[in-house]
């Protein structure tokens, strides 16, 4: 087995002594890499985002911006990561090196003060000034150092350069205010033929590399293939599965958590499938929410609304299908979401594989009908969609933050008439569950405000909400209730336009 290593900036170093649990963020730091910073340790603040290589969606690499704070650095084994200070070429000997373009936009607008989150703006503003779709509106002359307040064809959260502000949601900074920030990344033009990073795109992102790292009496393992990773859990079902590390990450820096083995699955081929068929639509365990986004491009539409809800660009840059329902989790967003789409789940061992609607799979509080040493394989959407579909995500920040309830709806509507319901309800139970009861008292009705109000005083009994530092569970119920009339409202206006 070759020794676990990492490049960083162009240059590969051991991995070696860090310990298993030991994340990019500490290990880069302790080489004096001390630009990003700890916030959270929970992957909410972004201090920490750096650049990984990664296999892309429009050409052959993606720079994709992650929570140092939260992925182990034995999982980069083999892999290219680029921070703050790697982003601008070296200058010549004994002269500073030039500013990357972010980085000149960021200084010049004012877009740092106090300096402790700017590496993390920085880092996550490169992955959106790299990525490969971005471009400029051909109505507003946009490039480096315009004027984005007047360009046409733009909102609040696109510039006319094309740029996302979503690749900034997962960035916090409390001293200089977004505007200067927002500023910088609209002003931002495209790379350079002769930008080192940008010309990385065009070649492979490094390949998976096998790992077996054991340092003080733990073990990460990173197998080749998915029936060695099977065989693996057969022999170790106490073992850590670890896809993108958003929740595990949590637990190793919040609660101190030491696994004796953890395995990760994140670069399985076998996970890594997206497939589009004339029935259904399969999607790998261990895809990223990004790369589904970006590789679906809208074909689902409650997914598209899912997405941009969904934590921030840097945890759907790691974070999985998988693992959200991994880990049971009745608060995750994507489980009401797969509820109302009918989805089921390929799951799989060492003898085998089965399929299960996800409606059977939650059993309890973070408990499921998944056995030991059994894996999520993939998500399984059964076609055709239901044309009425919306995610209704209840909140206390619009973005970045964890739900107080969610709802997903997807309906057949013909002629005014409900002909199928299906609802997915996430916080109001000890598991997502179906709105089973109102689903029964919409369908075969004529969808008018009546009907609708009749069913919303059903809906608001469904599940058993309860009180907590989010929601009270009166506040739940009424939110329910609401985001069915909600629903009817939308597409009334719909129709009517």
């Amino acid at each position: 087995m070759v020794a676990a290593r990492i490049t960083v900036n162009g240059k590969e170093a051991p991995i070696s002594p860090a310990a298993p649990h030991t994340t990019v963020l500490d290990f880069l730091r302790e080489r004096g890499l001390t630009g990003a910073k700890e916030g959270c340790a929970e992957g909410e603040c972004g201090a920490c985002s750096v650049l990984v290589a990664r296999p892309g969606v429009g050409k052959p690499t993606d720079w994709v911006a992650v929570n140092a704070c939260l992925v182990p650095v034995a999982a980069l084994d083999g892999q290219e990561v680029v921070t703050c200070e790697g982003l601008a070429p070296a200058g010549e000997t004994g002269t500073p090196p030039a500013l990357h373009p972010v980085q000149e936009e960021m200084a010049v607008r004012g877009g740092s003060q106090c300096g402790y989150c700017t590496p993390g703006f920085v880092c996550s503003m490169a992955s959106e000034y790299y990525r490969p779709d971005r471009c400029a509106h051909a109505d507003s002359g946009a490039g480096a150092g315009s004027d984005s307040d007047s360009a046409e064809g733009t909102d609040a959260e696109h510039g006319p350069n094309g740029f996302d502000l979503h690749a900034l949601s997962g960035n916090l900074c409390r001293c200089t205010g977004y505007r200067p920030i927002r500023d910088a990344a609209f002003a931002v033009g495209q790379p350079t033929e002769d930008d080192p990073l940008a010309q990385r795109r065009e070649q492979p992102a490094p390949e998976p590399v096998a790992t077996d790292y054991t340092r003080e009496g733990s073990t990460f393992l990173r197998p080749s293939i998915l029936t060695e990773a099977l065989q693996v859990l057969r022999e170790r079902p106490d073992a850590v599965v670890v896809a993108g590390s958003t929740d595990y990450g949590v637990e190793v820096n919040i609660r101190s958590r030491r696994a004796d083995c953890v395995v990760a699955i994140d670069r399985l081929p076998e996970l890594r499938e997206l497939r589009v068929e004339s029935d259904h639509i399969e999607i790998g365990a261990a895809v990223t929410l990004t790369e589904i986004e970006r590789r679906l491009d809208g074909s689902v539409p409650l997914l598209a609304e899912l997405f941009p809800q969904f934590a921030s660009r840097l945890i759907r840059n790691s974070g999985t299908l998988g693992g959200n329902l991994g880990t049971g989790s009745p608060i995750g967003d994507s489980p009401p979401v797969l509820l109302a789409l009918e989805a089921s789940l390929v799951l799989a061992d060492a003898d085998g594989e089965r399929e299960v609607p996800l409606a059977e799979y939650f059993t309890g509080y973070r408990q499921s009908v998944r056995r030991p040493g059994e894996l999520i394989r993939a998500v399984r959407i059964p076609k055709p969609l239901s044309p009425v579909a919306a995610f209704h995500k209840i909140a206390k920040r619009r973005f970045d933050d964890i739900s107080s309830v969610a709802v997903a709806f997807a309906f057949d509507i013909e002629d005014g008439i409900v002909r199928k319901a299906r609802i997915g309800l996430g916080g109001v139970a000890a598991t997502p569950i179906r709105a089973l009861a109102t689903e029964a008292a919409l369908e075969r009705k004529s969808w008018t405000a009546e009907t609708v109000e009749a069913a919303a005083r059903v809906l608001r009994g469904e599940g058993t909400p309860m009180d907590d530092h989010r929601a009270s569970a009166g506040y739940r119920s009424a939110m329910l209730g609401q985001s069915l009339l909600k629903l009817h409202a939308q597409t009334t206006e719909a129709v009517s336009s």
